[in-house]
């Protein structure tokens, strides 16, 4: 099979690379323009650019692909397309070019969890099972029918870096699998069921604000959600301090007057870092002040970064 792999973010390079292993021969890469880094504004490529560009693969970037990209993208006359993360709505010009259509990696159980943000949203909302879905797509948001899927559990404390670490195998797995398929005429098709379909818009950085009056599970789970990228975040005496990891302490209870945001006892260098929520408490893990590096919030106890008192309020939107 003669493959486009469309895809820019380091989920995807696990599939692209697959494909590279396979019998199958991938023609060209089309991955997003490099994008500014978030300090200094230099532009960074994405990850699959710096990934097809190491293994001498031809590397389209179209600022629009429904605008610029019909032409060359027909030239290349692929058997069919593949797309993983790469992050622009195609068109039913661009649908119709290879044989056999395009195909995507979707990092959900179709048909929950369509859109942008489908596994920093499980977990987000406190999921235990998710998977990867082989879809065909058409011009509906991931609702074309289902190829191939495989679910797995979502581990406590499992973060949405490493659920995509996880799932990026699964998926790379299925895609050759189904590419396979195609090959030898024995794919087959499900509909989804649009009336189960749930959807995820990108995580923003207001999005990911903590909201303290939320119960313990639901601010860890949000922290989770938000790792590595864009970060929990709340603010402490005008400070922003981003969030990385939190564990939910139910052997811990909350002293009476606290109010939500609250550092509370036992907080020290030894025990940790404590705070009150709208029910139940967190444990700061690991936390990171402005021009600071992240580190164990424990480690700020003794600088009195983190002291018992102190109050988070949520991130000004």
């Amino acid at each position: 099979m003669k493959i486009v792999f469309l895809g820019s973010p380091e989920f995807a390079i696990e599939s692209l690379k697959a494909i590279l292993e396979s019998k199958h021969e991938v023609l060209a890469v089309v991955t997003q323009p490099d994008s500014e880094a978030d300090r200094g504004h230099k532009l960074k490529p994405c990850p699959v650019i710096v990934f097809a560009e190491k293994n001498g693969l031809k590397v389209y970037c179209f600022d629009k692909i429904s605008r610029d990209g019909v032409g060359e993208l027909k030239a290349l006359k692929p058997d069919i397309m593949v797309t993983c993360a790469y992050g622009q709505i195609l068109s039913q010009e661009v649908i119709d070019i290879p044989k056999f259509g395009i195909i995507n990696v979707h990092g959900s159980l179709l048909p929950k969890y369509r859109g942008a943000a489908p596994i920093q949203s499980c977990i987000i909302n406190g999921e235990t099972e998710t998977g990867i879905t082989i879809m065909q797509t058409e011009a509906g948001l991931d609702s074309g029918d289902i190829l191939n899927f495989e679910s797995t559990p979502i581990y406590d404390g499992e973060t949405a870096g490493e659920l995509s670490e996880r799932l990026s195998v699964i998926g790379a797995r299925l895609l050759i699998k189904t590419l396979d398929q195609f090959e030898t005429g024995t794919v087959s098709r499900t509909k989804q069921h649009h009336n189960e379909a749930t959807f995820t818009t990108k995580i923003t950085k207001v999005g990911a604000t903590i909201n303290f009056n939320k119960t313990a599970t639901q601010i860890v789970n949000l922290i989770r959600g938000c790792n590595p990228n864009p970060v929990a975040r709340a603010v402490l005496d005008n400070d922003q301090i981003k969030v990385y990891n939190a564990t939910e302490r139910k052997d811990i209870v909350v002293p009476e007057g606290a109010v939500a945001g609250e550092i509370i006892a036992p907080t020290s260098a030894k025990n940790g870092v404590f705070v009150a929520c709208g029910f139940g408490v967190i444990e700061l893990l690991r936390v990171q002040f402005p021009n600071g590096k992240e580190c164990d919030a424990k480690s700020l106890v003794a600088g009195r970064k983190l002291t018992e008192g102190m109050t988070f309020k949520e991130f000004a939107k």
